[in-house]
């Protein structure tokens, strides 16, 4: 069974910081391209942030360009989301997934193969 568990979602203060962690268990994910998603009430599910098979590739959403950073650590291929400066807008659930697709940081939705539950992060005034 594939699968990859977010945690490190809650509720913080508009200017503060979060980091997720996305953890995959069932197989190893060194193959694979990542990417953090996320979905607002009442909007449609956006990319975030995406890092190549490597880590030496990564792409953000204009939205959280300086703000967010998306990495890859050394064990188990967890992949992380440190999110700082964070407003309300931020607030989401947020998914991370998996991607066979060739190109080094897929940007659609259906370029994922593999999701997450999701974690949600909550954003107070």
């Amino acid at each position: 069974q594939v699968q990859l568990v977010e945690s490190g979602g809650g509720l913080v203060q508009a200017g503060g910081s979060l980091s997720l962690s996305c953890a995959p268990s069932g197989r190893t994910f060194s193959t694979y391209a990542m990417g953090w998603f996320r979905r607002a009430l009442g909007k449609e599910r956006d990319l975030v942030a995406a890092i190549s098979r490597s880590g030496g590739t990564t792409y953000y959403a204009d939205s959280v360009k300086g703000r967010f950073t998306v990495s890859r650590g050394n064990t188990k291929n967890t992949v992380y989301l440190q999110m700082n400066s964070l407003k309300p807008e931020d607030t989401a659930v947020y998914y991370c997934a998996a991607s066979q697709a060739i190109r080094l940081t897929p940007t659609e939705g259906s370029d994922y193969d593999y999701w997450g539950q999701g974690t949600q992060v909550t954003v107070s005034s």
